[in-house]
């Protein structure tokens, strides 16, 4: 979640925990020792109360922890319950006791006390200790949009556009109000609910940043995560906010085919990917290259929120493109459905 990090769409399979509770009153029908659900339990009860004896009291007096749901680079997330009305709540845990950890902190609260909109993840309450910081927030029970390209790959034109098209407002909603996200990916867009028609939220403002009262809007810091950074950013030039474009291209990419763009196991052959413009290219990934427009338009920063919303007129107006477009039925018939539902 922070700068240089990054998960990929594929992730390597997670690490077994070891957990070993102190007593077992529970053991598996062969008695060679507790069921897997048992053992789960006890773990999740661990769990919770290495983390309540680490909480403020404050905190404690008011929320009743229930589950570790995330951790980043700085920080951890809980999901946690109001005492009096027993209304879910997320807490995120700041460590601010390191550098890196204070700044992201300082920077997420920037963006999230200015901000209410519908597809943005709202604070709630905020305790702060000397080391710590404690955001309580809307809870999202329905995952990540990075989990569920894991479980069904790509999406289809309908729901495609309907996850750009939210995300997309409230891109424009943080650019209205000069705040640049820096970090967004499939990752950081979390579904409020678990079912197929819930909104998304926009999450993880740690690598955000807020515009000067005096107008300067530019930024100069190399950030993000690798597969989604923008070229300005890797020449170290100074950039705006079209580097959220960037990677709202790269997002749309990954949405239709279910792969990224630019991937590579060493960074400085990413980068040179990015730069060039080299993505992958092949019979899933065709469906796609639309995407390719909105990629180098993220580039040149000449693109605002409202042309990202109609970027597709931006492609009748290239006949270079219009005639790679039609070249194949399948992509046709993709890009006349997506064209449609922006359009209309």
């Amino acid at each position: 979640m922070g700068c240089g990090a990054s998960r990929k769409v594929v992730p390597e399979p997670p690490a077994l925990a070891e957990v070993k509770p102190e007593r077992q009153s529970h053991r598996s029908a062969a008695g060679a020792g507790p069921g897997p659900e048992v053992a789960a339990q006890a773990a999740r009860w661990m769990q919770v109360a290495y983390y309540r004896a680490k909480f403020d009291p404050r905190v404690l007096a008011r929320y009743d922890i229930k589950a570790l749901i995330g951790t980043g680079s700085f920080s951890k997330v809980l999901r946690v319950e109001q005492k009096i009305t027993k209304k879910p709540f997320a807490i995120k845990v700041m460590d601010i006791g390191v550098r890196e950890g204070r700044e992201a902190c300082e920077s997420e609260l920037n963006v999230l006390r200015r901000v209410s909109h519908h597809y943005i993840v709202q604070l709630t309450e905020i305790f702060a200790s000397q080391d710590r910081v404690y955001m309580v927030m809307e809870l999202a029970t329905g995952g990540e949009l990075f989990d569920r390209l894991i479980a069904q790959g790509s999406f289809t034109e309908r729901d495609a556009v309907r996850i750009l098209q939210m995300v997309t407002d409230g891109i424009r909603y943080l650019h209205a109000l000069r705040i640049t996200h820096r970090d967004l990916k499939p990752e950081n867009l979390l579904y409020y609910h678990p079912g197929a028609e819930s909104k998304i939220l926009i999450t993880d403002f740690g690598l955000a940043y807020s515009g000067n009262k005096n107008g300067d809007w530019t930024m100069k810091t190399f950030c993000g995560t690798p597969e989604y950074i923008a070229p300005e950013i890797l020449l170290r030039k100074p950039y705006t906010s079209a580097v959220d474009m960037w990677a709202l291209g790269v997002i749309t990419y990954v949405l239709l085919s279910g792969v990224l763009p630019f991937d590579d196991e060493s960074h400085a052959r990413l980068y040179r990917k990015i730069l060039k413009g080299k993505y992958n290219y092949t019979g899933e990934v065709a469906k796609a290259s639309i995407t390719e427009l909105w990629l180098a338009h993220g580039i040149e920063s000449q693109v605002d929120m409202r042309a990202c919303l109609q970027f597709f007129l931006i492609i009748m107006q290239n006949p270079s493109w219009v005639a790679r477009l039609m070249c194949a039925q399948e992509l046709s018939v993709k890009f006349e459905c997506l064209l449609r539902h922006f359009l209309l």
